[in-house]
């Protein structure tokens, strides 16, 4: 077998569906580019249409095949509606991505329920409910990855917390429970955990040229992190190649996490 045939077998997406959550910009718009180059059929689901517009103008123009849904995540009714239109385009999804999310941190003592519950909603319930509509079918046919993404602060308090680092606390614990409901029957479910990336959902920090740097110096490689640096993750848990891994935090963070 040729190195080629062999790392198409292993990582290959042809043949699959994905469906990627918060796909038109940041982290999630470099994963579903990923997915979609390695051969799967994507669907973006994003809130900003121009945006969900031109990811797909320029995958498509790539050779890609990606369709989009824009919809608001925010209500259970808008998640249902996202997921059955996400189907009617290529199917019931191999791959489900969930990169969808809001970061409202205002100081715990100004953290009210509107700000609470918004943050639930996104980035903790909108992937639960997904998760609900797929991970079934993907057990039933023996093959199925989900994949979300989280953050440092799934882990440790900083800049803030708040909200935002417990709904992303409580998805890392969402992934174990579907890896342990759905993983016997062929479901790997895991989370990528990024240090600090400079991305539209960081734009308060991204400007501040101080505290980009000190961030950069906390990690062990120089330098915070970029959305490419998800492609290659995300494509080896979307693929076979990690078929013995489920119910984990991956942190891609250079380091960040360690140091």
């Amino acid at each position: 077998m040729t190195s080629q045939a062999y790392l198409s077998e292993l990582f290959s997406l042809d043949d699959r569906v994905a469906v990627v959550t918060g796909g038109s910009s940041g982290i999630g718009r470099a994963i579903a580019g990923a997915l979609a180059r390695a051969g799967a059929s994507v669907v973006i689901v994003a809130r900003r249409e121009a945006e969900l517009a031109a990811t797909v103008d320029e995958l498509t123009a790539d050779g890609c095949r990606v369709a989009r849904v824009s919809a608001d995540l925010s209500t259970r009714d808008g998640v249902r509606a996202a997921a059955e239109e996400a189907v009617r385009a290529f199917g019931e999804p191999d791959i489900l991505v969930n990169s969808a999310g809001i970061n409202l941190r205002p100081p715990m003592g100004e953290l009210d329920e509107a700000t609470w519950d918004a943050t639930m909603a996104v980035n903790l319930e909108a992937p639960y409910l997904l998760g609900q509509r797929f991970g079934p079918g993907m057990a039933e046919r023996g093959f199925g990855r989900i994949i979300h993404i989280t953050s440092q602060q799934a882990h440790r308090a900083f800049v803030q917390s708040g909200a935002y680092g417990v709904s992303k606390g409580a998805l890392e614990s969402l992934a174990r429970s579907q890896a342990e409901a759905w993983s016997p029957y062929g479901v790997t479910c895991n989370t990528l955990v990024p240090g600090f990336v400079a991305t539209p959902l960081n734009a308060r920090l991204s400007s501040d040229p101080e505290r980009m740097a000190a961030l950069a110096a906390r990690t062990l490689t120089g330098r915070n992190g970029l959305a490419e640096d998800f492609e290659g993750a995300a494509v080896f848990l979307a693929s076979r190649a990690s078929v013995y891994v489920t119910g984990q935090a991956i942190f891609v963070d250079g380091g960040l996490s360690v140091h």
